[in-house]
């Protein structure tokens, strides 16, 4: 029962950060139905994946295309960073600053950058708050932190998510620029992330740590 109401929580979210409430009610109620109506019954069925995606996302045969990924994806982050490195203005804030008050500002004539209110209300309630004081040097060491982590191998897939939190920030925010591939490209190893740092330090790390679900070695001492 909570798995369903989950269901038509997260789908009435993701409807209204789309479309507003229109869209909150839309998505809820469409889940709800499908859920309550359809699947009231329903024996939950695990769809078998294909063995292409079984290849890429689990098989450590995929890992050299993974690791080609890393490194593109981490060069681009540490380009990033070590530029806003070089800009004072990032140090200080003033960078971002600049960036959410084009992002929220609404034009006389033509389309506002964001599409969004929910968004253009946060980013004006950062600017009230001031937060760019410390978001610019976050946003700076965050791009240069990912990207090393993502060359190394370090954690892949907490590292892609982040990457791709930043991109679809950037995004919403009206900035397309390299953003879209980006995000596309932290996505595949955030889906990879069992094997996308096999060549890196993932391969000898995750053994140890393991995951939340099913802690490693340094948990489970041999006695």
């Amino acid at each position: 029962m909570l798995g369903k109401v989950a269901v038509v929580v997260l789908a009435a979210v993701f409807g209204w950060m789309l479309m507003g409430l229109r869209g909150l009610l839309i998505a809820g109620a469409a889940a709800a139905v499908g859920v309550f109506f359809f699947a009231r019954d329903a024996t939950p069925v695990v769809v078998e994946e294909p063995p292409f995606s079984r290849f890429l996302f689990e098989n450590t045969g995929s890992a050299p295309l993974w690791l080609a990924l890393r490194i593109l994806v981490g060069y681009e982050w540490l380009e990033a960073g070590f530029h806003k490195l070089e800009n004072p203005a990032w140090h200080s804030g003033e960078a971002i600053l600049g960036f959410w008050t084009r992002a929220a500002s609404i034009p006389a004539e033509g389309r506002p950058l964001v599409s969004f209110d929910w968004w253009r209300t946060y980013l004006q309630f950062m600017i009230d708050a001031e937060w760019h004081t410390w978001f610019g040097p976050l946003i700076m060491y965050s791009e240069i932190l990912i990207g090393v982590a993502l060359i190394i191998g370090l954690f892949t897939g907490i590292a892609a998510f982040g990457g791709g939190f930043m991109n679809w920030s950037f995004m919403m925010s009206g900035s397309a620029s390299s953003n879209p591939m980006l995000f596309a490209f932290s996505v595949l190893l955030v889906l990879a992330w069992r094997v996308a740092g096999w060549y890196g330090l993932d391969r000898f790390l995750l053994p140890i740590l393991g995951t939340p679900w099913r802690l490693g070695r340094a948990f489970h001492p041999e006695t």
